[in-house]
């Protein structure tokens, strides 16, 4: 079979799924953790059939991840990540291989997921507020909340809404049992003294058990909360998970899996700035998170990649404990099971670490759906949203649809995973700023109006920006048309991380950007 572009992901995940037992078993001898989830397949023979369906309504079982990018095993997003949790669970579904979060930032983000709705309409462009501070979210039905009308039993533990986004006393508004969202633990004093003082911007071994791990602490709690639900009622089950987002901290036997004289550092182009507009510094103008430059001047760009696939690679392995709880309470084969990250993170690429941009690095996220209606081992590379999970569980659950949603059913992608879409996916950074992303295509609109144009068939690093060449000018003419309409105004009590554009003027965070400022981390190198 020759391998294209587009078979390249399926070609990996099927290899990945030939060698899936001996990777678990090596995790299983070497940590311990119970790992069946990684090596147990269900699949009998490479079987791609469409998992049957239950007579009742199916379970749910949504695991989120925060700033996983693409450094995953199936996706190929770096050479040498290890997550066979994450692998074996795609190879029971169907993966997007081309999906993109709609803000690349967790607060909104997570809120776009969970009310069906764009950043673009809500007006939750920053860390605050929370979706009910919006004045089009106030009274809205949430997905979970959409699912307890319909008579499911509902909970979340872990990160799943953004930290602080629902205040405690309107949590159980929100979810039948809103369970405990642990920090990471801290060490007495930051690994790396990193510009900002910031103590959760660091990386390192820590703490010395896994068990002390938040990620570990939340598949406990979610693991338990499995063992006493409802009998007589389906559930609908949220778990999110702080890895890879910094603090990066995981025990010294995750570190071990990439020693660091042979950590391969991604591609960059130290030039990868000079045909981008000014403009784009804005989205990530002055944040705690460091540029590459100080990586590179400190001795801290390969530590830090290191920590970002260690920091994986032991929240994968609590993907395998949630599934094999699952597994063991005999729900599996009766429950839709997706997964996907908030956004992506830069470790250098662009110069930058962290998210807050326009490009592939910080929009493009894994997106999996596994269990009944799901066609096994299979891989779609037609543009998907996280937005598109709203209705894809109505869908998939046999539930009555609802209107209003922006996004798009993935029903027929999960059918046939051949089957083409006619909607690109749009990421939204602060009001006037959206990505275009298309099977072949990336174009991004600032406030500014200045742009920026990719052909990622040949330039998957989105180096070189096609906008002012004439021979384009059409394709750019029809990306254009699918950019929002229209902004909404920041929610009252927008702050943290937003950017407003008025009169010419830039502000970041309230503050106005004077025109020649020194880009913040860059210019002063």
């Amino acid at each position: 079979m020759m391998l294209s572009r587009k078979s390249g992901s399926l070609a990996r995940l099927i290899n990945f799924m030939s060698h899936t037992r001996k990777i678990g078993a090596l995790f299983l001898l070497v940590f311990g953790f119970a790992g069946a989830a990684c090596v147990a397949d269900p699949l009998t023979n490479g079987d791609k059939s469409v998992a049957s369906h239950h007579p009742t309504h199916p379970n749910v079982l949504m695991i989120v991840i925060d700033d996983l990018n693409d450094w995953v095993g199936y996706l190929g997003g770096h050479p040498q990540a290890r997550t066979p949790c994450l692998d074996a669970l795609a190879a029971q579904g169907t993966a997007f291989a081309n999906a993109h979060a709609q803000a690349p930032l967790c607060n909104p983000s997570r809120t776009s997921v969970f009310s069906g709705l764009r950043p673009s309409t809500t007006g939750i462009y920053g860390l605050r507020p929370g979706p009910r501070q919006s004045p089009v979210l106030r009274d809205w039905i949430m997905l979970p909340q959409y699912f307890s009308q319909q008579g499911y039993f509902t909970a979340c533990y872990g990160k799943v809404y953004h930290d602080g986004a629902i205040p405690a006393a309107d949590r159980a508004n929100e979810f039948a049992v809103f369970g405990p969202a642990p920090g990471m633990p801290l060490p007495g004093r930051k690994f790396v003294n990193t510009p900002s003082n910031m103590k959760a911007v660091d990386w390192g071994v820590y703490p010395l058990l896994d068990s002390r791990s938040c990620d570990w602490i939340t598949a406990d709690n979610a693991i338990a909360q499995m063992a006493t639900l409802p009998k007589e009622r389906p559930f609908f089950l949220a778990v999110g998970f702080r890895l890879p987002h910094l603090p990066i901290f995981a025990s010294q036997k995750w570190f071990d899996l990439f020693p660091e004289d042979k950590i391969v550092l991604p591609p960059v182009l130290y030039q990868d700035r000079d045909d981008t507009p000014r403009f784009s510094w804005y989205l990530h103008w002055d944040l705690p998170e460091p540029r590459l430059g100080w990586l590179e001047k400190n001795h801290q760009w390969k530590p830090l990649v290191r920590a970002y696939l260690a920091g994986t690679s032991f929240m994968d392995s609590q993907i395998g404990r949630l599934v094999n709880a699952l597994q063991a309470s005999g729900q599996y084969t009766n429950t839709i099971v997706v997964l996907w990250s908030d956004q992506g993170w830069h470790l250098g690429e662009k110069l930058i670490t962290g998210k807050n941009s326009l490009w592939d690095r910080s929009t493009h996220v894994p997106l999996i759906f596994a269990g009944p209606g799901v066609a096994r081992l299979a891989i779609s590379h037609e543009p998907a949203e996280l937005l598109d999970i709203y209705p894809t569980l109505i869908d998939l659950c046999g539930l009555p649809g609802r209107a209003g949603l922006e996004g798009h059913s993935l029903i027929p992608q999960l059918r046939d995973a051949q089957a083409p879409r006619p909607w690109p996916a749009i990421t939204t950074a602060n009001a006037g700023n959206s990505a275009v992303r298309t099977s072949r295509w990336r174009y991004i609109h600032y406030a500014d109006n200045s742009e920026e144009l990719y052909d990622e068939r040949t330039d998957s690093h989105e180096w070189t920006n096609l906008v002012s060449d004439l021979d384009y000018a059409r394709t750019k003419a029809g990306l254009m048309q699918s950019l929002p309409v229209r902004y909404a105004d920041p929610s009252p009590g927008s702050a943290e991380r937003t950017l407003t554009y008025s009169n010419g003027v830039a502000f970041w965070e309230g503050k106005a950007i004077p025109p020649d400022a020194p880009i913040p981390g860059l210019d002063q190198d």
